[in-house]
């Protein structure tokens, strides 16, 4: 994955490894994987452009009387799923989508990501590299096969079998991945029971974001053939961590990081600053897209290591943004809060226009915290300038209507349909009459 490939490259490797299906991939507004499933005999078909499907019917696209769009598969992202059938693989290829008349459709993630690109190329960058850790919680399926809310194991960070009976399982999602060309860095046990971690190579960030899809894609996949049922919902169990996945992010020009600067304070860069100062700005605008579910709030509350305030330092673990120790080329910004719910192409859009327009506009970042702001008081938090992320969807929903930068970053398509459905959500999880109201009410009133 990421080395560029030929048609004919493709077609020898469909020959040689006997795939029957080509899967046309792509992720609708709300981070789901969609596809279309062609036999082989369209594959031309597919690689000329020509593959047609009802937009009308994916949430976010477009409206029916204006449904014909057309998949458009990046041949770079052609990969075979190692786990089909002997008889007859599937491959697949990731698309962008476009337009009738030949213009990329402004409602597709995946091109938006790559819009907001072009403005970092204007500002004289030319990499967005991204390396980010998702972490997924295991559940096992009951005599039905669906999601249980039994855990597969009561381990804990970094332990092992036989407490951590989801091991063999995280084995083989990383023996599948590193046949489809991942190069895995690490995999373990999490904080809380049943949930784990597997971290891969970073990459510029289209790659990047694509590669979270496959991870996903693999490890629910892997999971079902261990009878179990991987889920990356933030925050599924209450009482323990929730799940996230932080997003670690450099800037690049000709090989050089950018980040970095021997000589400056931290050996980082005044672009390194800047960068940090735009997350900084606009952290309580952006939560909705790198948080974009109800659940996603149950996670941002203090006591279990997600961060709640905003806030930064290079080696307290409390903040909103970390900047881990290494330098050089991994010199690096870490932002803790964001989810794996989140469509990872809007979530990295919105990443990156949040700094670009700290690094543009010569921002300066607040002084940095090292203490733990978990056990200071609210006078304090306000008295060092930390602000709270926003505790609801709603309330995250209203900070990024105030915020014209990530606004433009989503584009006027994706911000209406993405505000609407949310907005919707929110309606559908206040209205309801949920179990701890009756186990509160039901009795006392």
């Amino acid at each position: 994955m990421g080395k560029r490939i030929t048609k004919e490259e493709i077609l020898r490797q469909i020959e040689e490894e006997n795939v029957r299906f080509i899967r046309l991939q792509f992720t609708d507004m709300l981070g789901i994987i969609k596809n279309v499933e062609i036999p082989l005999s369209q594959l031309k078909k597919a690689l000329d452009n020509k593959m047609m499907f009802d937009g009308s019917s994916i949430e976010g696209f477009v409206r029916i009387e204006e449904s014909d769009m057309y998949l458009y598969p990046d041949l770079d992202s052609f990969v075979v799923f190692p786990w089909t059938s002997d008889k007859g693989k599937v491959a697949r290829f990731i698309c962008d989508i476009y337009n009738p008349d030949g213009t990329p459709f402004e409602g597709c993630p995946r091109y938006n990501l790559k819009r907001n690109l072009k403005k970092m190329e204007e500002l004289g960058f030319d990499a967005f590299n991204i390396g980010t850790e998702p972490e997924f919680f295991l559940f096992k399926l009951d005599e039905k096969g669906d999601p249980s809310l039994e855990l597969n194991d009561r381990g804990g960070y970094f332990d092992l079998a036989p407490t951590d009976l989801g091991e063999n399982c995280r084995r083989d999602i990383v023996l599948e991945l590193e046949e489809m060309g991942f190069e895995i860095e690490a995999s373990h046990h999490e904080g809380a029971p049943g949930q784990h971690e597997i971290d891969f190579k970073y990459a510029d960030a289209v790659k990047h974001a694509d590669d979270i899809q496959t991870f996903k894609l693999v490890v629910k996949t892997i999971a079902r053939k261990h009878n179990l049922h991987a889920t990356f919902m933030p925050k599924p169990l209450f009482g323990v961590n929730g799940s996230g996945m932080h997003v670690n992010m450099s800037l690049f020009k000709n090989g050089k990081n950018m980040f970095f600067d021997k000589q400056g304070d931290m050996q980082l860069s005044d672009v390194a600053f800047q960068f940090t100062a735009g997350i900084m700005k606009h952290a309580t605008n952006f939560t909705a897209v790198t948080n974009p579910t109800v659940n996603s709030y149950k996670r941002l509350v203090p006591g279990y290591e997600a961060p709640s305030y905003v806030a930064w330092s290079a080696a307290n673990r409390s903040p909103l943004v970390r900047i881990p120790y290494s330098r050089g080329l991994s010199t690096r910004i870490e932002v803790r809060s964001v989810d794996p719910a989140a469509n990872p192409y809007m979530a990295m859009a919105v990443l990156l226009a949040a700094g670009l327009d700290g690094v543009e506009n010569k921002l300066t970042p607040p002084a940095a915290v090292d203490r733990n702001i978990y056990v200071m008081t609210r006078a304090e938090r306000e008295e060092n300038g930390i602000k709270d992320l926003p505790s609801t969807l709603m309330g995250a929903l209203r900070e990024l209507e105030q915020d014209e930068v990530i606004v433009k970053a989503l584009g006027d398509h994706l911000y209406e349909h993405f505000l609407e459905a949310k907005e919707i959500e929110w309606d559908m999880f206040r209205t309801t009459v949920h179990p701890w109201e009756r186990e509160q009410y039901l009795s006392t009133y």
